[in-house]
């Protein structure tokens, strides 16, 4: 029975030689496809007649498998192993509708699964391309089982989440197949999951070309619509091109989606946008009608993208004027009792909006040709003259036939009532383009403008029977689109020098007569006020009213100061904006016009104050505050240099207190905390968000406004970042996107601007925090609620003061680390506007804290701390480094009750030492007090170079801390690098308690770190000389006498 063994040892080594002969013969297959993907197929049938033959067997897979393995082990991705990587993809998925079905794919699908999991990478990433691979061939009547795909999704679900980036696209494309047919949506939940939080730019791009039509992806698709990547942006417009049809998006969608595409400053992404209007959009959706389009995108409220989309078309050629279609086919003529009778068909908005664009793109492509053939000759100036004449014919085909017939057409929409509002304005824009050189046309179009401006405005009666204006309340028509339009037509009427003054003056001198009889009631104000401010509007000088039928005087005089004394808010309003305007035009604002624009700032209603707030601000940035003061009688002191704002309460200031300038009083606009504003619209008219702006602009051009001190643009830099962070202005959306701007750019500008932004840090933390400088505490959560904010709002001014400035010297000065810089660079200047200057502010503010030995003073000082922390030295400030070296043992006496901030500040001392070039000088206190000087500190303080000194006696502790056994562990340079530290943040605790009077718990907790040192020493002392016994245990001096033994 012995020998019985020996035949199947054979088998098993004839198996074994099968299978390493088949696994030659496919890495052969697999060389030979390394080349080019034209042999693929004829090497598809060759291995797939290996595997026939071999079947019975069963050891194709093992040998597959076997010569598959060193495709696992190359590091770098290359065209030949992906061309090998799709081949292994193209025959496992073929094998699934063979006719062996044993089992192959299933099989080679584990072993895949296996590589997936593994600790290489290149293992994991080539496993997930296969599959990737194979999942996108795979027919849809493959038989494999559930079991499989089950694997094979958990699988590629926890790959998803794969630090490496190529790994995370094979896994999220694997999965895709299967997100549309999944009913709990797990695999979708993941996809939105990582599409939020993924930072890579292929794998964003792949999760939103996986990601199925549903109204849980819709948002995020849109979203991706405004990615930082353009390429992203592309996807997701494709996706929704060819995911969703246009029934499918709501209006807002639709309207958004052309917005950011059309407007995008990416060519492919514009291409891709115009694509999904064209063809999807426009030719499968609406039948190629534009029209209908139109309709679908609700053009009276999205005008511009109506234009947009209407002026991409014609650009593109998708849109052209069709044979027959004109504006005059909206005029018929019927005969009845044998008379003419001419009737005018009324227009929709989008066929308005149609015609409107339409008729502007011709008259462009003509006057664009008309000059192309102007700066030509010979046959090229011929053909394009052919060419502006053809569609100067073309236009004049489209238009009216006679100003008459326009005329008409307007009127006949505006008799038709509000509806057709729209409608009116798109025609009365068409005027432009009509000839009025004739003068019967200039008397047809004069008088119809005359009517134009004498329509009263539209208003409402409500329960009451109280009149309500509709529209804004300042503009013609109520509509600042409407007034513009008929300001352009009129000006185009009236194109004679001062024709236009004289014939809006008659109209404003007519409409101002019960207003100065004290007769007109406040429809007849604000319809007054409308055409004066048209007037004022497309007037370049005051002198050219002069000589009219009302001139300037009697203009400001009897009509817009008594108005913006009346009672009504719109009035008011109205008044306000015409008396900016009227300043605006004047050398020097006149002083009743600035007092009554302070008086309506001050004690107006809130609408009115902002009204007020914008025209200070229009006229300050315009004439400049010194002006303005001097309007109302202040004089400028060149000998005084203001450091802070006059404290004002506008809810106290009587009406003749006229010792305060206009900009201090603007600046006490932010301090009153019961401005009323609405969360409807664009936020914009609201008096923080018009202050906002207003200051930015000041700050941003600074130069321009040589009579505000620069010792005040850190006050009002400070003000913006707290309005920018305060809770109450969340919901001004148009303030911080303004802001979000300003402060994006105005720190790199220039070294004002930064020097600016470092002094502004102190100032702003001490507005912000509670509890000190006068300002309220409050219940524990709305504390934290604002140190939260303070925080933030000091670790934004360090991410200002770390940008780089836009000049290239001083880009690559600020982005060089101290390690890259020379050992021995020339001094520099400039550290008060970088990192080194801030944080020797905040040293000497945590110093100067009055407050710090309260708990709010505590908690700010300890905040201070850990921003400064985060600030690094530049090797070549070396005064600035050794001054920094002595304030830090000051930082750390008033934070000694954090552990982990003194450790970091330990770090901190250690790094400045290392970027000392001669750590053991001091830096002379004259020295110290220049660079206190010149970052306008005014109480400096003296510095302390050598940290270290020996600790101050301390009671002996009553109950001793129990100490603790630990594993000892072989020391390492990391930990070389840690105890350092620890002994520097050990000194730098040791130096806190000789400077600041202990408290009960400090005490208890040098007299344990006192006890325990003792105690080492005594153990140290008597410890046995056996290595063995030193190895096993070992005493700590662990300050935590909680802990338990870990021997």
């Amino acid at each position: 029975m012995s020998p019985a063994p020996a035949p199947a040892a054979a088998g098993a080594g004839a198996g074994a030689d099968e299978t390493r002969r088949l696994a030659g013969e496919v890495a052969r297959v697999f060389d030979e496809c390394r080349a080019s993907l034209a042999v693929h197929p004829r090497k598809l049938r060759e291995l797939a007649a290996l595997r026939s033959s071999s079947a019975s067997g069963g050891r194709f897979l093992p040998a597959f498998c076997t010569a598959l393995t060193p495709l696992f082990q190359i590091l770098r991705s290359s065209p030949a192993s992906d061309r090998v990587a799709r081949f292994v993809a193209a025959f496992a998925s073929a094998s699934a509708s063979g006719e062996g079905g044993d089992g192959f794919l299933e099989g080679f699908l584990r072993f895949l699964l296996v590589a997936s999991a593994a600790a290489h990478r290149p293992a994991r990433f080539r496993s997930c391309q296969i599959i990737s691979e194979i999942i996108m061939q795979l027919p849809d009547d493959a038989e494999v089982s559930d079991e499989i795909w089950d694997e094979v999704i958990e699988g590629m679900k926890v790959r998803v989440q794969d630090k490496i980036h190529a790994i995370r696209v094979f896994a999220v494309r694997a999965v895709s197949r299967f997100a549309i047919d999944e009913d709990d949506g797990g695999i979708i939940d993941i996809f939105l999951e990582a599409l939020e939080k993924e930072q890579n730019t292929e794998v964003r791009k792949m999760i939103i070309l996986s990601l199925p039509a549903s109204n849980a992806t819709l948002e995020a698709i849109i979203e991706s619509t405004m990615d930082v990547n353009e390429s992203v942006r592309r996807a997701a417009y494709s996706v929704l091109s060819t995911k969703f049809p246009l029934q499918s998006l709501s209006i807002k969608q639709r309207t958004t989606l052309l917005h950011r595409g059309l407007s995008d400053r990416s060519v492919p992404v514009n291409d891709e946008c115009l694509k999904m209007l064209k063809d999807e959009w426009l030719v499968k959706h609406c039948a190629g009608d534009v029209i209908a389009l139109l309709r679908l995108l609700d053009v009276e409220t999205y005008e511009s993208v109506g234009e947009s989309v209407m002026g991409v078309l014609l650009k593109d050629g998708a849109v052209r004027v069709q044979d027959g279609h004109t504006i005059r086919q909206y005029f018929t003529t019927n005969l009845e009792a044998d008379e003419q009778v001419s009737s005018i068909k009324l227009m929709d908005a989008e066929v308005a909006l149609y015609w409107k664009v339409m008729c502007r793109h011709l008259q462009a492509e003509a006057q664009v040709k008309g000059s192309e053939a102007a700066t030509t000759t010979g046959t090229e100036a011929a053909v394009y003259a052919s060419e502006a004449s053809d569609k100067n014919d073309l236009l004049e085909g489209v238009l009216p036939s006679t100003v008459a017939e326009y005329v008409d057409l307007v009127k006949a929409h505006l008799s038709a009532g509000p509806n057709y509002h729209f409608a009116s304005r798109q025609l009365l824009l068409l005027g432009g383009m009509l000839d009025f050189s004739d003068s019967m046309n200039r008397k047809v179009a004069g008088s119809f403008l005359y009517e134009l401006l004498i329509r009263p405005l539209e208003h409402e009666v409500d329960e009451d029977g109280n009149q309500i204006a509709i529209g804004d309340g300042v503009s013609l028509g109520g509509d600042r689109e409407w007034a513009k339009a008929v300001s352009e037509l009129a000006k185009k009427v009236h194109a004679s020098v001062g024709e236009f003054e004289m014939v809006t003056a008659i109209v404003v001198e007519e409409l101002a007569r019960p207003c100065r009889e004290r007769t007109a009631d406040f429809m007849q104000w604000m319809h007054c006020l409308a055409v004066t401010g048209l007037l004022l509007e497309n007037t370049s000088t005051l002198r050219s009213l002069e000589g009219k039928a009302i001139e300037p005087p009697e203009l400001l005089q009897s009509l817009l100061l008594p108005a913006a004394k009346q009672n009504h808010v719109d009035v008011q309003r109205a008044a306000l904006r015409c008396l900016c305007l009227f300043g605006l035009l004047q050398n020097k604002p006149d002083t009743e016009l600035v007092k009554q624009l302070r008086l309506s700032f001050i004690n107006g209603p809130d609408l009115v104050s902002a009204m007020a707030s914008k025209a200070l601000i229009d006229l300050l940035t315009w004439h400049g505050p010194q002006v303005l003061d001097q309007a109302i009688g202040i004089e400028p002191d060149a000998n005084d240099e203001k450091t802070q704002f006059a404290p004002v309460d506008i809810s106290d200031l009587n009406d003749d207190d006229l010792n305060v300038g206009v900009l201090s009083i603007l600046f006490s606009g932010f301090h009153k905390d019961d401005w009323e504003f609405s969360l409807e619209g664009d936020n914009h008219d609201n008096v923080p968000t018009i202050l906002g702006e207003g200051f930015a602009k000041v700050l941003l051009l600074s130069e321009n406004y040589a009579s505000i001190s620069s010792d005040l643009h850190p006050v009002i830099l400070a003000q913006l970042v707290r309005l920018y962070f305060l809770e109450g202005t969340k919901e001004l959306g148009r303030l911080k996107q303004c802001l979000s701007v300003f402060f994006l750019h105005y720190p790199s500008l220039s070294d004002k601007h930064k020097r600016c932004v470092s002094s502004a840090f102190v100032t702003l933390m001490r507005a912000m925090w509670p509890g000190i400088y006068g300002n309220a505490g409050g219940s524990g959560p709305v504390v934290s609620k604002r140190r939260k904010y303070a925080i933030q709002a000091a670790r934004f001014m360090v991410q200002m003061v770390q940008t780089p400035l836009f000049s290239a010297e001083s880009t690559d000065q600020a982005t060089m680390s101290p390690e890259s810089l020379p050992s021995s660079p020339s001094p520099s200047v400039d550290f008060d506007i970088s990192e080194e200057g801030l944080a020797i502010r905040i040293a000497v503010e945590v110093a100067n804290c009055q407050e710090k030995k309260s708990a709010p003073g505590k908690a700010y000082a300890i905040a201070l701390c850990k921003v400064a922390v985060l600030l690094r030295f530049r090797q070549s400030e070396q005064k600035a480094i050794k001054c920094m070296r002595g304030l830090v043992s000051t930082l750390a006496a008033s934070t000694s009750s954090d552990k982990e901030l003194v450790k970091e500040l330990g770090q901190m001392a250690s790094r400045l030492k290392s970027l000392d070039e001669s750590p053991e000088e001091e830096l002379p206190q004259d020295q110290a007090e220049a660079i206190f000087e010149k970052l306008g500190l005014d109480g400096g303080i003296k510095l302390d170079a050598n940290p270290v000194v020996p600790p101050t006696p301390a009671p002996r502790s009553v109950r001793a801390a129990p100490a603790r056994r630990r594993a000892r562990r072989a020391p390492s340079s990391s930990d070389d690098s840690e105890a350092e530290a620890e002994a520097e943040a050990e000194s730098l605790n040791i130096t806190s308690v000789s400077r600041v009077p202990a408290t009960p718990s400090m005490t208890a907790a040098r007299a344990q770190r006192a006890s325990k040192t003792a105690a080492l020493s005594k153990f140290t002392a008597a410890a046995p000389s056996d290595s063995e016994q030193d190895e096993q245990s070992d005493v700590t001096t662990d300050e935590d006498p909680s802990d338990e033994d870990s021997s």
